[in-house]
């Protein structure tokens, strides 16, 4: 079943997309299917709308190995959160004539893409998605939420969301073990971060898993 959006949903991105540039942002834990509920944003907007991932922003790995912080790959301190903010800055004040070009993260080399992502100077709403976009317990990630027109909170079971965490994590490469594993050293920890700051959210949505269809809840 192809999942869809409740037409209050709809109704609401439609008067984002509606007049200037907006810049929505969308957040959740690990595996709450933010990725998917941009694209279907996306999607039914059709030209009014872009989406553009905050994962583009993901250190490489040769950086994270530098670190020393290959291990955790997707904690806070392993994104280049200020250049992230810069995008948003930038997509803010793009100019009539200009092209913003934003990074995508290919989970298939694990590794960002530079100048991936096109958003044109006509789209009037942006979407971007990703973890840490309500943090403020670190400087780098701070601006984020001002630059942003409002934020949406995705929240989803528990179990269905750790169910999706270890079949993207098996996927992409690790066994079951290693999958769990990773699940709770890292994903988890870095969760109960990003839950903890649901309550910036201007806007809490669902899903419902019997008909697929996201929703707001409050």
């Amino acid at each position: 079943m192809q999942p869809t959006l409740h037409p209050e949903l709809v109704q609401r991105l439609n008067a984002l997309a509606g007049g200037p540039r907006r810049l929505l942002g969308v957040v959740g834990p690990p595996g709450a299917g933010k990725s998917t509920l941009a694209a279907l944003m996306a999607q039914a907007m059709g030209e009014r709308a872009q989406a553009v991932p905050m994962d583009g922003y993901h250190l490489a790995q040769v950086e994270l190995i530098r670190l020393g912080r290959s291990q955790r790959k997707g904690a806070p301190d392993t994104f280049d959160a200020a250049g992230y903010a810069a995008l948003l800055r930038r997509l803010r004040q793009q100019s009539a004539d200009e092209i913003v070009y934003a990074p995508n993260f290919r989970r298939e080399i694990e590794e960002p893409v530079a100048g991936a992502l096109p958003v044109f100077a006509h789209t009037p709403l942006v979407i971007t998605e990703g973890n840490y976009l309500l943090l403020d317990d670190e400087p780098a990630w701070a601006p984020v939420a001002d630059l942003l027109d409002e934020v949406w909170y995705l929240d989803v079971p528990a179990a269905l969301r750790l169910e999706r965490l270890a079949a993207r994590h098996i996927q992409f490469g690790r066994s079951r073990e290693q999958a769990l594993a990773w699940i709770a050293q890292t994903d988890e920890p870095n969760a109960r971060r990003i839950e903890a700051s649901a309550h910036r959210a201007g806007l809490r949505i669902g899903c419902d898993e019997a008909t697929q269809t996201f929703r707001i809840l409050a």
